[in-house]
């Protein structure tokens, strides 16, 4: 589990921060290259499994979680059961990126509210362009900062 601090973006506003569930290291070192890469975003923590997610989730806020659903030890589902339970679904840009990417993984994560669902192999560059088009959106909305 790691979380780490913030800087200004290009546009005077502060990078939206990004939870990355992922427990593989070259995964998870390849999303945050693409993630950090426009200064719009800014992968301010990842953990590996749902505990340590739910645990960042708790004590932080963030602007997007990126959920892969098969996890070392777990499922990235109970992330999106609290997700949905704290109310944070509506306001989080939440994707699933998966392997798994069956009609009912599909189907079981749409229940929970999430809208992005990806499949890892093959939508990779999706998720990031995305991810990128709901920062540009909310920073269209946000005032400059002070």
């Amino acid at each position: 589990m790691s979380s780490e601090s913030t800087t200004l973006s290009n546009a005077g506003q502060p990078p939206l921060r990004v939870l990355l569930i992922e427990d593989s290291a070259l995964i998870r070192r390849s999303l945050v290259e693409a993630i950090d890469a426009s200064g719009v975003l800014h992968v301010a923590a990842y953990a590996d499994t749902s505990d340590e997610a739910i645990a960042l989730l708790a004590d932080e806020r963030f602007d997007a979680v990126i959920i892969d659903l098969q996890l070392k030890h777990g499922s990235g589902v109970p992330v999106l059961a609290y997700l949905q339970r704290e109310g944070l679904i509506e306001r989080t840009f939440a994707a699933v990126l998966t392997n798994h990417a069956l009609p009912a993984y599909r189907e079981r994560c749409l229940q929970y509210g999430v809208r992005h669902f990806y499949d890892k192999s093959f939508e990779f560059d999706r998720v990031i362009e995305a991810l990128h088009d709901y920062a540009h959106t909310r920073n269209e909305r946000r005032p400059p900062e002070a």
